[in-house]
């Protein structure tokens, strides 16, 4: 009896190392991913590695494509030897819904199915297309999607007494909602939406095509509404401070003018929206589409039959977090009394000035 046992362990050993063997034949070829994640007890989405203390969803994708046979293990320690490029690098906490990857991987049979079985439920591959060799996720990408959802009574003045499960958004707030929201769209200087870029680097400048917020709704008792942006690019903490900044007009913390105020060379106080309920909808490729979309050999980024299975993991897996985190932690309740320290009025120039004399 036991040296049958010992024969079908050895059988299973054989046939792992047969597949093994098999799995180094097949050639590499250029891919993308298209993954959805909940960010909640992430740091991010991209990969430092040497440090382990801080997980990102980079490491649980990499392990999985390891432990899956699509890359060899050194591919693994070194990023660059699969080509391996992120669209967007999301923040600490930050989900995504249509996260885009380009890397090169032996394509194994049934490759999505065994990649998500070595990746927890909250991340999933959700669709694979094969690119030209050159291809570069962050380099092509043209344009990012990404949604901000909020707690209606974050736009309840700052003089109401607000009960959070009883607020309702009326329309006209709303409608001085969008207003403002609109106002980013364009090409401005961002230097005062994000850290570590002065106002006349070149960098800050950002092209915003669209931004507006949609229609409430009613979660567990709590009325919610969802922010779109759609931009060329975004600097670190720029849409949480876009957000963040509007609220506090129309709380009416800060006066309209600040917006303009913020464009200038000055540096202005602007405050930083949490991060919890920010995700990455979708990137946009059209460009490459043009080009390579219809040439015969490649397929156009393009996730309409995904649809379905985006909407769904949105349903069971982002929203759930981000209205169960807001009503335990109460992020956006505890940011929103953060407000009142900030000063809308003077620069910062006026504010040292005042410290010192102080």
């Amino acid at each position: 009896e036991e040296n049958g046992h010992q024969n079908k362990r050895l059988k299973r050993d054989e046939d792992e190392e047969g597949v093994e063997d098999q799995n180094k034949k097949l050639p590499k070829r250029k891919i993308v991913l298209l993954m959805a994640y909940s960010g909640k007890g992430y740091h991010g989405m991209q990969r430092n590695v040497g440090s382990s203390q801080f997980k990102t969803i980079e490491d649980d994708l990499v392990s999985a494509l390891v432990q899956s046979g699509c890359i060899p293990e050194n591919h693994g320690e070194d990023m660059k030897k699969m080509s391996f490029q992120r669209c967007a690098r999301t923040d600490k906490g930050v989900s995504a819904a249509g996260q885009i990857v380009s890397l090169k991987v032996r394509l194994i049979d049934d490759i999505l199915e065994k990649i998500n079985n070595h990746l927890p439920s909250h991340i999933r591959i959700l669709g694979l297309k094969r690119v030209t060799g050159g291809f570069n996720s962050k380099n092509k990408c043209d344009a990012r999607t990404y949604s901000y959802m909020l707690p209606t009574f974050a736009f309840a003045h700052k003089d109401h007494d607000v009960q959070e499960e009883v607020y309702r958004l009326d329309k006209e707030t709303l409608e001085k909602v969008n207003q403002l929201l609109a106002c980013y769209k364009g090409t401005h200087n961002f230097h005062n939406f994000t850290s570590q870029k002065g106002p006349r680097d070149p960098s800050a400048k950002r092209y915003i095509m669209e931004m507006f917020c949609g229609e409430p709704f009613v979660r567990e008792n709590v009325e919610f509404a969802v922010i779109k942006v759609k931009g060329q690019s975004f600097m670190m903490h720029q849409i949480r401070k876009m957000i963040g900044l509007v609220i506090a007009i129309v709380k009416g913390y800060a006066a309209e003018s600040i917006l303009e105020r913020s464009w200038g060379e000055e540096k202005v106080d602007v405050p930083k929206a949490p991060g919890l309920g920010l995700v990455l909808e979708r990137v946009h490729f059209e460009k490459y589409n043009r080009r390579f979309g219809n040439d015969g050999l490649h397929e156009p980024l393009e996730w309409t039959e995904e649809e379905e299975k985006i909407a769904v993991f949105k349903e069971q897996y982002i929203y759930p977090t981000i209205i169960n985190t807001e009503r335990e932690e109460k992020s956006m309740a505890n940011w929103l009394n953060t407000l009142s320290i900030h000063d809308f009025n003077s620069s910062a120039v006026e504010m040292q000035a005042n410290k010192n004399s102080k």
